[in-house]
């Protein structure tokens, strides 16, 4: 494919990575409006008195596996009380508690 003199092989094989790129931009259109489209849903439902940052978590945890999930909040929760007994026997209290 390095070739690209004038022959036939080539033109096609440039017409077809001029498709793949067309493509490739007209999806790139379209996920900067569907961005946009997310953006004006943010903005309505932070309009509306919700906390956006709690809503952006909400549908991070939905997109995940079920399982994969509860393994997360396992993890967390362990280093969570990890950090709270250390905190404790530092002599500063647990923070955020």
């Amino acid at each position: 494919m390095s070739d690209l003199g004038g022959d036939n092989s080539s033109a096609v094989a440039g017409a077809q990575l001029l498709a793949f790129v067309e493509r490739i931009e007209s999806m790139e259109a379209e996920i900067a409006e569907r961005n946009g489209d997310k953006r004006d849903i943010y903005a309505e439902a932070k309009g509306n008195g919700y906390d956006v940052k709690a809503i952006k978590a909400i549908v991070r945890r939905r997109a995940k596996d079920p399982g994969e999930a509860a393994e997360e909040d396992a993890v967390v929760d362990t280093y969570l009380t990890a950090i709270q007994q250390a905190e404790i026997r530092r002599g500063g209290g647990a923070r955020g508690t």
